[in-house]
């Protein structure tokens, strides 16, 4: 293992260690930490290097942004309770950490920006994990795998199968501005008509009311918005999308606080308890 920067060969330092460990998990067990110690690494205690993880255990609270719009991962119920896979995950991971949870309401448009003003100490709630979010924080191990497919009017399935079909003059296709749904669009339709939609909690049922011709979203949420709105709207080749995805949770640039949700994901599968959450929700 080389470090170098722009003069050359250089000491590794903790950063260097802790950026080995999230991405090697092998490295503990290799002999790579006892030559970083041998070749003059000065590694001051772990309790003494600041770190967002010391940070939420002392203040006793963890801070959980989520949009509140995206069934089934989270959504506001009428009683302004916020319910979802992720609120059920975020109220497990805080309860792992001994703290208490308190959700941080965002948006999609304003997601990044919120994460760079620490406005809360990790996102959840359905987050596609793209480079251009890698280059501003670092993502948990996937938690979920889909992509995009449409959901259209029942009985109108055999129009919209590709998306030289959809990308037709006259095509209406709704979507919620901001996120990665946006971004698919303006990429792959230049000839249909885009309609934003800025409530993400009420597009499905703008959708139902005929508002627009179909909607291309990831997979998972055109099969619960199906069983939400039966015989009314129907996924069109929800096993079969356009493309692939994973979905993570989104961290500010903190190793260590990053490594502890990823071994505490990995322990939640070992048990079976993320099945179990994803179970309850899932259609």
């Amino acid at each position: 293992m080389e470090f170098a920067d722009q003069h050359g060969w250089r000491e590794p330092t903790i950063g260097d260690l802790l950026a080995a460990v999230r991405l090697f998990p092998g490295f503990l067990a290799s002999g790579a930490v006892a030559w970083l110690f041998s070749a003059g690494l000065a590694v001051p205690a772990l309790a003494e290097t600041p770190s967002r993880l010391d940070a939420i255990t002392t203040s006793g609270t963890l801070r959980v942004g989520l949009t509140e719009d995206y069934r089934p991962f989270s959504i506001a119920g009428v009683s302004g309770t916020v319910e979802g896979i992720d609120v059920d995950m975020a109220n497990k991971l805080a309860a792992s950490l001994g703290v208490k949870l308190e959700i941080v309401k965002t948006s999609w448009p304003t997601l990044k920006t919120d994460l760079e003003a620490d406005k809360f100490d990790i996102a959840m709630g359905g987050i596609t994990i793209t480079l251009d979010r890698q280059k501003v924080g670092l993502f948990s191990t996937p938690v979920f795998a889909s992509g995009k497919t449409p959901i259209t009017h029942c009985g109108n399935e055999g129009n919209y199968q590709t998306l030289t079909q959809i990308d037709q003059p006259g095509v209406r296709v709704i979507v919620n501005p901001g996120g990665t749904n946006e971004r698919f669009d303006k990429a792959h339709l230049q000839q249909g008509t885009i309609v934003p939609w800025t409530d993400n909690a009420t597009i499905f049922d703008a959708l139902a009311e005929g508002k627009a011709d179909l909607m291309i979203t990831d997979a998972v949420e055109t099969r619960l918005q199906a069983k939400l709105h039966p015989g009314v709207l129907c996924p069109v080749h929800p096993d079969t999308p356009f493309d692939h995805s994973q979905l993570g949770y989104w961290m500010p640039r903190d190793v260590i606080f990053a490594a502890y949700v990823d071994q505490w994901l990995n322990l939640l599968n070992l048990t079976g308890e993320h099945q179990a959450i994803l179970a309850r929700w899932l259609p």
